[in-house]
């Protein structure tokens, strides 16, 4: 019989069983057999039966709540996370809100600052933007995400929104830095300046494509720009896509957010990459108090330092319960709340 048998994996609650052998024959064996329990007992953190271990429950013993403390959400057990009702308030949040990598997230600050520069009409394509040699070249380095896309090519300003946000293409993201800008550099001032406009006081953009593990934020903040690039119809359209195409390419390009079309989900954003963890902006439509209300929510640091699909997944999963309980819950929440008031 083993001394030491865990009842679940490290991060979830454990319990440890100690098993020993009480044969007045062996009592010296009992004895030492009982040190080494005792032992191993402090290794794995299981003094107390039921006491949370490991990252996940260090981030649940920091849950917040929110507008509706009857409301209980799901968190993740691990990473950060949070979620507001947009014109009502937050729903709570877990996890320090300490600036982490949020991949591809930062495009969302990309769009923003671009359609603020350049606004759209919901269904304008925009003026026909001439692809540059880079962009081009960057589309086949086969070392991140990118459009395939070719010098000289002509595409809509919409059509480049579409292929930087849907598929999360970091070659257009740095390319309609340059053709905004002149130069990546001047362009990721302005994303700073829009986070210090939005009061987004824990995050510093480096890159407009958010490949960099210096483009950090918190799921607080990430909400604070959801909520304002949301307002905007055009990028609300796109976000919204399950796929888009390129002249010259006969497949579709599909949108990397998997959630779309289940759950009431609109949108928003994913983004990945080892250091960063799954990351992931969504934002779904919930009936409740009488009204159609917009849902957004922020799911970052999942499974850090694991592969890039098994990181995704875990954002994508952890997002999933946390928007089926919010579709579930909300409308007897709100309900209590206003009979409380």
């Amino acid at each position: 019989m083993p001394l030491i048998s865990p009842t679940a994996a490290s991060g979830d609650r454990v319990r440890c069983h100690i098993g020993l052998s009480y044969d007045h024959t062996r009592r010296w064996r009992s004895v030492w057999a009982a040190l080494l329990a005792m032992t191993a007992m402090v290794a794995y953190g299981c003094f107390g039966p039921g006491e949370p271990v490991g990252p996940g429950a260090a981030a649940a013993e920091e849950a917040t709540k929110g507008v509706l403390p009857g409301l209980r959400l799901p968190w993740p057990a691990e990473g950060q996370a949070s979620v507001l009702v947009d014109g009502l308030g937050s729903l709570g949040g877990l996890g320090r809100q300490e600036p982490v990598p949020i991949a591809s997230l930062a495009k969302v600050m990309t769009a923003y600052v671009l359609l603020k520069g350049h606004p759209l009409a919901r269904d304008e394509p925009g003026r026909a933007i001439e692809v540059d040699k880079t962009a081009a070249y960057e589309s086949v380095s086969g070392t991140e995400t990118a459009a395939p896309v070719r010098a000289g090519q002509r595409l809509s300003q919409r059509k480049l929104l579409e292929l930087m946000l849907l598929p999360s293409a970091n070659n257009i993201a740095r390319f309609l830095a340059r053709w905004d800008s002149g130069s990546q550099k001047a362009f990721v001032q302005k994303m700073n300046r829009a986070a210090t406009d939005l009061g987004m006081k824990n995050t510093i953009y480096t890159g407009a494509g958010g490949i960099e593990t210096t483009t950090e934020s918190t799921a607080d903040d990430q909400l604070k720009l959801a909520q304002e690039a949301m307002k905007d119809r055009t990028f609300r359209s796109i976000v919204a896509q399950r796929s888009t195409t390129v002249p010259g390419s006969p497949d579709p390009i599909r949108n990397t957010n998997e959630l779309l079309g289940s759950d009431g989900v609109i949108g928003l954003k994913t983004g990945t990459t080892t250091p960063a963890g799954g990351n992931l902006l969504w934002a779904t439509k919930v009936r409740a108090g009488g009204k159609e209300r917009l849902v957004l929510g922020a799911v970052l640091h999942q499974r850090a330092d694991t592969s890039p699909m098994e990181a995704s997944e875990a954002a994508q999963d952890a997002s999933r319960s946390l928007i089926r309980a919010v579709r579930q819950g909300l409308p007897a929440a709100l309900t209590e709340g206003e009979s409380r008031t």
